[in-house]
């Protein structure tokens, strides 16, 4: 590719990567989420694709960085779930909710804004399903780009 394209591609991906995260950790006040925010940030690694060859995207993007980033997004989910048993609550129970804790801020009645501190565990299990769908599908992308590289060879 081209030094321009390469450019382009260095200056949108901090963008692309902060906009997914403002949309991840947006989720319960606007519309989007966990997966739409992902799946935002996941596009920052289809550009790096597209903007590089194989042997430097290879060297930029780990599979195994990506794996983790999905197994840990698992493991954060399934933890939130389980968080609400250690305190006797149900599985996956909103047990932050108005709790003054972090993310447990009291809703006030009658029309508001909306705070980030407002949703209980929800922003927790946006962020965990964020992290996990942008490591799967980076993961699907650079096996797809290994195995057109094969084809091509």
């Amino acid at each position: 590719m081209s030094k321009i394209v390469r450019t382009g591609a260095n200056l949108l991906y901090p963008f692309i990567l902060i906009f997914g995260l403002y949309v991840i950790m947006h989720g319960h006040l606007t519309p989007g989420g966990g997966f739409q925010g992902g799946a935002v940030v996941a596009t920052a690694v289809a550009l790096v694709i597209v903007a590089y060859s194989f042997e430097e995207v290879t060297a930029m993007i780990k599979k195994v960085g990506m794996k983790a980033r999905e197994s840990i997004g698992l493991l954060l989910f399934i933890g939130a779930g389980i968080a609400a048993l250690a305190i006797g609550a149900p599985f996956f129970s909103n047990f932050l909710a108005n709790s003054g804790l972090l993310f447990g801020q009291v809703v006030p009645s009658g029309p508001n804004p909306g705070d980030l501190n407002t949703a209980g565990v929800i922003p927790i299990m946006n962020l965990a399903v964020g992290i996990e769908v942008w490591g799967g599908l980076a993961v699907i992308l650079l096996y797809m780009l290994s195995g057109i590289t094969k084809e091509g060879s």
